[in-house]
């Protein structure tokens, strides 16, 4: 399960460098770079969500030690 979070994790952050490339500073909500911003969101929501899964897993394992 650690390394699916650690795949899904980079695989993420590729993306928000790769559509960081695509938008268009001076008007960010028009045409191709609000895809880009829709999916920069999508993807540190994401991370933020497989580090959630990573850190109950090791609370989980530390309960279970116990």
């Amino acid at each position: 399960m650690k390394i699916f979070t650690i795949v899904l994790s980079i695989i993420a952050i590729g993306l928000v460098i790769f559509n960081t490339t695509k938008l268009n500073f001076d008007a960010p909500f028009e045409g191709e770079s609000f895809t880009a911003v829709i999916t920069i969101i999508a993807a540190f929501c994401a991370i933020i969500l497989l580090q959630i899964l990573r850190i109950s897993k090791k609370i989980e394992k530390l309960d279970k030690q116990r």
